[in-house]
């Protein structure tokens, strides 16, 4: 990219849209309230709808199964704020561009300043469980520049997919529906599974295991509500008339509330004591198993998602496939927000022709920050690998300091504290500057014995490896040489071949020369 200023060409840029979109009546606030009454015939029907491209009573049942279903909520609650929680950042398409870290920068500084951005973001989430989420951008004008202004959240059920399967907006003005404007809506898919993004939502999923599951809690509380109370068996004569079965009917209602009644004479009532020894706990099981289902759809899990059994080691790999979610959620929430924010933002301030930045949430688990830092240590200082200050200050969550603040400092280590109870005292700069020239002048006499040594031992070493060399090369194949090898007897003999005497002594000598040349810093 040139490094000269560029000139947008404003005819390139399409017209921006200032104006609220999707305005909807107020009646249109209310819901049908499709859940009510729900039956297997009518969750077919409504999920058939969808199927067609009218959403408005499935996101409506979705809304209210998350609405009413407890463990649900909480699952898809877990499911958002593992994404909502994490912090993100802008990505220049090239750092070595300057224009596109202009780019990324005006990015960010944008992203940042929308108010409820993290309110955005979950509601864009609800995706993953309707299959889809649009919010309406409101641009606005700041100096030269075209800004986001707000971000409104707009209810799926005003959406609906047309005959040509074209995704529209019913508005106040347009009751029919109108295709979406370019870059004036975000809309946000999450595809659990392949196909129509209408079937995409894991609510989808979960619609029959809600059904089941509320016809459980149903029946559990009706029979809670008559647990351990006696059947209550009227009889009457057969020429009772129909005044006496309706007071036998009250009497035996009567009984059952306030443990008293009064019938004729002609009529009689048996108590039957209901079977205490029955499986009472089957609703609960069956109430568990299908919250057990959801957990699976939501989370990939469930040992993590109520406090069942389980090793600790369980516990962990589940939080890894949990985690494996949470960053296919993160990468699909920064792809909606590159292709439906990011691009006509730039486009309207930058031209047509400009890169666009990326945005990559921190998706890296919580570790060991010790062992992390022991990383970079040898990154840093045994590879020389070039890492930006800015990068490790976010990956340990330490800010930055301001100006004038204090900066802690690494103590001062003295290279000639030999021993602590026995501290060498330096009375002046001139004695640490001698005693400084004298460890260096020392090393460099060292090193240079050692090189000779090398070289000295090296004829009596080539000798000895050269007969282990003969040896392996001798294998016919690799699998004769793994043998040999694995033959700690061969092994064995092969190190005794190796003459390693010469190399011991003049170590030895080494070590004395070394120690001595310490001992004379040391003492002056």
């Amino acid at each position: 990219m040139s490094k000269k200023s560029k000139i947008i060409k404003r005819e390139n840029i399409p017209k921006v849209e200032h104006r609220e979109i999707a305005t909807i009546p107020i009646s249109n606030r209310y819901s049908t309230y499709p859940s009510n009454g729900l039956t297997p015939l009518k969750l077919s029907r409504i999920l058939r709808d969808g199927d067609a491209g009218d959403l408005l009573e499935q996101s409506e049942l979705f809304e209210e199964i998350e609405e009413k279903d407890p463990h649900l909520f909480s699952q898809m609650q877990t499911r958002k704020n593992a994404v909502t929680g994490l912090d993100f950042e802008v990505i220049p398409f090239s750092s070595d561009e300057e224009g596109d870290k202009k780019i990324a920068e005006f990015v960010s500084d944008q992203l940042q300043s929308i108010e409820n951005m993290e309110e955005v973001m979950l509601d864009l989430l609800d995706a993953i469980g309707k299959g889809l989420s649009v919010s309406e951008i409101i641009w606005g004008y700041s100096e030269d520049k075209i800004i986001v202004k707000e971000i409104h959240h707009k209810h799926l059920k005003n959406f609906f997919f047309d005959p040509d399967d074209q995704f529209k907006v019913r508005t106040v003005e347009h009751p029919e529906g109108i295709l979406l404007p370019v870059n004036k809506f975000i809309i946000h898919r999450y595809k659990a599974r392949s196909g129509h993004p209408a079937r995409g939502g894991v609510i989808r999923v979960l619609a029959w295991m809600y059904l089941f599951k509320n016809y459980t809690i149903k029946d559990w509380v009706s029979f809670a509500e008559v647990y351990g109370m006696p059947l209550r068996l009227g009889k009457y004569d057969a020429a009772a008339s129909s005044d006496d079965k309706e007071a036998l009917r009250q009497a035996l209602y009567s009984l059952g509330s306030d443990a008293s009644g009064i019938v004729p004479t002609s009529t009689m009532i048996e108590f039957i004591e209901s079977n205490k020894t029955s499986s009472a706990d089957v609703y609960e099981r069956l109430a568990r198993y299908c919250d057990e289902q959801i957990s699976k759809a939501v989370l990939g899990q469930t040992l993590t998602s109520d406090s069942g059994g389980g090793s600790y080691a369980q516990s962990k790999t589940h939080n890894e496939v949990r985690h494996d979610l949470t960053v296919a959620d993160c990468k699909a929430l920064a792809s909606t927000l590159r292709k439906y924010l990011i691009r006509p933002l730039v486009l309207f301030n930058f031209g047509d022709d400009s890169r666009l930045p990326t945005i990559r949430f921190d998706t890296e688990e919580a570790g060991d920050q010790k062992e992390t830092a022991e990383i970079y240590k040898t990154l840093i200082n045994d590879v020389g690998l070039k890492i930006s200050a800015d990068h490790v200050y976010k990956k340990f969550g330490i800010p930055k300091p301001e100006a004038n603040e204090e900066i802690l400092k690494p103590a001062q280590v003295n290279p000639f504290m030999m021993k602590e109870e026995k501290p060498m005292i330096l009375k002046n700069n001139q004695d640490l500057n001698k005693k400084l020239n004298e460890a260096v002048k020392a090393q460099k006499e060292l090193d240079l014995l050692a090189d000779e040594a090398l070289l000295a031992t090296s004829p009596a070493i080539a000798s000895g490896l050269s007969k282990a060399i003969d040896k392996l090369l001798s294998a016919e194949n690799l699998e004769d040489m793994k043998l040999i090898l694995e033959d700690e007897t061969e092994l064995k003999q092969l190190l005794d071949e190796i003459d390693d005497s010469a190399l011991q002594d003049t170590l030895q000598k080494l070590m004395v020369i070394a120690d001595l040349e310490g001992r004379g810093i040391e003492h002056g």
